[in-house]
């Protein structure tokens, strides 16, 4: 990416807030006091955020809207060329990426809930060409097979070799016999799995699948239940995922190719309203455990690994969204190694996304249910 390009929009993101900070409140941390400033309010059921070399934000809205904002100021049009989503309970239009080349090739990549015959959906990803505030040469990269109510994962991220890594979630498929004849443990399908791919959907050739007749060739790895957390390591290339658990249970996993990730034999969560148990245990051989867990529940959605300057000792820190838990927290990790978990911000709405903007401050998207406003807001240094 164009260096001066990002640092003509973190100028531009930078100057638009310096009224807004001195009127925002302080908020305090153990290492960093910040301020929140509004970056964008008035929209519906935000669920991602993405930055373009030239200053623009984008951020999708769940009914099926992308929008942008632009100098400061969110823009009444939404994006033409969108695909037809399937708007309904947790499904609709989801994550939003820019291909690692974005200035050079205007890719712009679009997970959503696709509508099938008979009122069924199913995960997808598009790509297309963004233009003159339009999507053009829409096509689409990947279909999962999978089918259910919701959870749809749906998560993207590039890895530094430009792999595209996509989340996709169990759909809510309940076990039909014993825990270990659930979908998610059936890697013939795409319930529950982190999938890596070529940029143009090719299957790459050195996936663990690739070669079995009882896979699918595309899985990365499976045994997940709703993945809505997904960050790559710039540097070591890490693929870390946050996964929701049922009433309790949800997950940080360090996610490596061709592992299992037990759901739902082994876990921590128990069912919701009865709190009777579901799992079998919470370890299983051939299962990997988690690298941390939340009980109870947060609710993860929106995952980040903290790379910026502007605050200098979260640098290397994961940062967990949690809708449920209205939370940004806060993950000190040494290595693969969660040491320390401090939440940062509370009791504001359901937090969908988090990310680290080109300025180096950290951006949020709130999305709050039953018509209660949502914003982007910002995190920046209080000093």
């Amino acid at each position: 990416m164009n260096r001066t390009a990002w640092s003509c929009a973190a100028l531009v993101l930078f100057g638009a807030s310096t009224l807004a900070l001195a009127q925002s409140p302080l908020m305090r941390s153990a290492y960093h006091d910040y301020r929140v400033v509004t970056v964008a309010d008035g929209l519906v059921n935000p669920w991602s955020i993405a930055f373009l070399p030239e200053g623009d934000i984008l951020i999708t809205e769940r009914p099926g809207r992308l929008r942008i904002v632009r100098d400061g100021h969110l823009l009444d049009a939404p994006v033409a060329g969108v695909p037809e989503v399937h708007a309904q309970g947790q499904g609709g239009l989801l994550d939003v990426v820019p291909h690692p080349d974005f200035a050079s090739n205007r890719l712009l990549y679009l997970s959503y809930s696709k509508p099938l015959a008979g009122g069924e959906s199913t995960t997808a990803v598009v790509r297309g060409r963004f233009e003159n505030d339009r999507l053009t040469g829409v096509e689409e990269i990947f279909e999962a097979v999978s089918r259910g109510r919701g959870h749809y994962g749906s998560r993207l991220a590039f890895d530094p070799d430009g792999y595209l890594f996509i989340t996709v979630g169990e759909r809510q498929a309940p076990s039909v016999g014993d825990l270990l004849s659930h979908p998610a443990q059936d890697t013939t399908n795409h319930h529950g799995v982190v999938v890596r791919l070529h940029d143009d959907g090719r299957v790459p050739s050195d996936n663990p699948f690739v070669d079995s007749a009882d896979a699918r060739p595309e899985t990365w790895s499976y045994g997940h239940r709703n993945p809505q957390g997904l960050v790559i390591h710039p540097e070591t290339g890490d693929v870390w995922v946050t996964e929701h658990g049922p009433q309790g249970g949800d997950e940080l996993n360090l996610v490596l190719p061709g592992l299992n990730y037990g759901w739902p034999v082994v876990g921590y969560g128990v069912n919701y309203r009865t709190g009777t148990a579901i799992h079998e245990g919470t370890h299983r051989e051939g299962m990997e455990p988690p690298t941390h867990v939340w009980v109870p529940s947060i609710g993860t959605s929106g995952l980040m690994l903290y790379t910026g300057d502007r605050f200098p000792q979260w640098k290397g820190n994961l940062f967990a969204g949690g809708l449920s838990g209205e939370q940004v927290g806060r993950l000190e990790m040494d290595g693969a190694r969660v040491v320390h978990e401090e939440t940062i911000h509370h009791g504001n709405g359901r937090v969908r996304d988090i990310r680290q903007g080109p300025d180096g401050h950290i951006y949020v998207a709130i999305d709050d249910r039953d018509g209660a406003p949502t914003a982007i807001v910002r995190f920046e240094p209080a000093d």
